[in-house]
């Protein structure tokens, strides 16, 4: 592939949205993550037309292991080259911010979004879920809940290649797989949701906490 891509090079053909996403796909399925983002960088993150692919991609590449000092560094050289966050922009980092209990900078990234009017979707909701959970601290969540907008529906919007790398949340994939199964049988509450997630998920705290979850959850239409 990296031939192929060559050849287009040097003929001066400007690889597309398909074929960035392939070659990008192929780095990640083995880990190459320093190859991507130096294909990333050669591609050129100035093109306006596949722009915010290739910024997505590049906090990705550093995402993935973690690299946090980087992920932060060049997400702001994004906004400074005139690109505007979108919400797979967002999540990757709220992923990597909440898989490392970063709750200020996840809190500061929701408030971004909020500026922006980035609406948050269910991968979103999942990492402030999940970051409060990890760390057992369930009786600050509705804190953390009353920041976003609970009336929205429960999509995934996101980028799918995220999940190639970071794969997804525990409350990102209880929730997924409840509302695939009861997608038919009319209104669903995410007290419904989040019932079942904390009582057959193996998560334990106590009901005080649970209720205050349950007075936050938003409703599906």
């Amino acid at each position: 592939m990296e031939a192929a891509y060559d050849r287009l090079k040097k003929s001066r053909i400007l690889i597309e949205e398909e074929g960035i996403r392939a070659m990008s796909f192929a780095y990640i399925k083995e880990k190459k993550y320093y190859r991507l983002g130096q294909f990333l960088r050669d591609v050129g993150l100035g093109r306006k037309n596949v722009g915010n692919l290739l910024w997505n991609l590049l906090l990705l590449s550093y995402a993935a292991n973690f690299k946090m000092k980087s992920l932060q560094r060049e997400f702001l050289e994004m906004v400074e080259a005139g690109f505007a966050p979108d919400l797979t922009t967002f999540n990757i980092r709220a992923l990597a911010f909440s898989r490392m209990s970063l709750f200020w900078d996840l809190h500061l990234s929701l408030e971004h979004m909020q500026h922006v009017k980035v609406v948050a979707d269910l991968v979103t909701y999942g990492c402030v879920v999940d970051a409060y959970l990890d760390r057992r601290l369930g009786k600050n969540l509705d804190f953390a809940l009353k920041k976003m907008n609970m009336d929205d529906s429960p999509l995934v919007s996101t980028d799918h290649f995220v999940f190639e790398v970071l794969g997804k949340g525990d409350f990102h994939s209880s929730s997924e797989a409840f509302l695939e199964s009861k997608r038919n049988e009319g209104e669903i509450t995410w007290d419904m949701c989040s019932s079942r997630y904390y009582l057959e998920g193996g998560t334990y705290w106590d009901m005080v906490e649970m209720d205050k979850l349950t007075m936050s959850c938003w409703r599906l239409k």
